[in-house]
């Protein structure tokens, strides 16, 4: 086995051909994208790299199809396997690469109102097809594609709400003025020096 370094994308893949049981990059490629995109995106690209990665590192291995059309199959080996399980089992703290670009603009003066009401629009959207497919598929997946679902569920009406917040928020005011209720609150001012109870002025 080839000295590979293993990175997510790597696991990714590996795990996609692991779940498919035999598959050509392109077979992952259009697995990935019909299922783990929408929290974990990797380019077509990268795809084809990883395999070939894979590969080098004894982790997979080539099938041959007698009659095929020539394709380039892949499946995982015993010791792909127990790398996928170590994978698995590995409880390590990553933390997340957030990538939102319109909070992005928020930060630096995008007016909310702007933005909300295509940002509400899609995530609506996405909202609904994440509750249809549960309804109807939900009971045949496992519990971890489920559980997956259920994280892009929650999200989706996360950010919904966040978005109504912040089109609600009072008009007219600029970003560089929070509304009262909505500013952060800060120490409270140091009061002016006084007389003390009893003392003579």
């Amino acid at each position: 086995m080839a000295d590979v370094r293993l990175t997510t994308p790597s696991f990714l893949v590996l795990g996609v051909i692991d779940t498919l049981g035999e598959a050509s990059p392109y077979d992952v490629k259009v697995e990935a994208a019909r299922t783990v995109a929408p929290f974990w995106s990797v380019p077509h690209a990268q795809v084809y790299a990883q395999c070939d990665r894979l590969l080098a590192a004894g982790l997979v291995a080539e099938v041959r199809r007698e009659g095929g059309r020539g394709r380039r199959l892949l499946r995982v080996t015993e010791e792909g396997a127990r790398a996928l399980r170590g994978w698995l089992e590995d409880t390590a703290f990553v933390p997340v690469e957030a990538r939102e670009r319109s909070i992005l603009k928020l930060w630096f003066g995008a007016r909310p109102g702007l933005h909300a009401p295509v940002q509400i629009c899609a995530h609506t959207r996405a909202l609904e097809e994440y509750e249809q497919l549960a309804a109807a598929v939900g009971e045949s997946m496992s519990r971890g594609q489920r559980e997956a679902l259920e994280f892009g569920i929650r999200y989706e009406r996360m950010m919904v709400d966040f978005w109504r917040w912040a089109a609600d928020r009072e008009p007219g005011r600029g970003l560089d003025r929070a509304p009262e209720q909505d500013r952060a609150p800060g120490p409270a001012p140091s009061p002016v020096p006084g007389p003390e109870p009893g003392e003579v002025v």
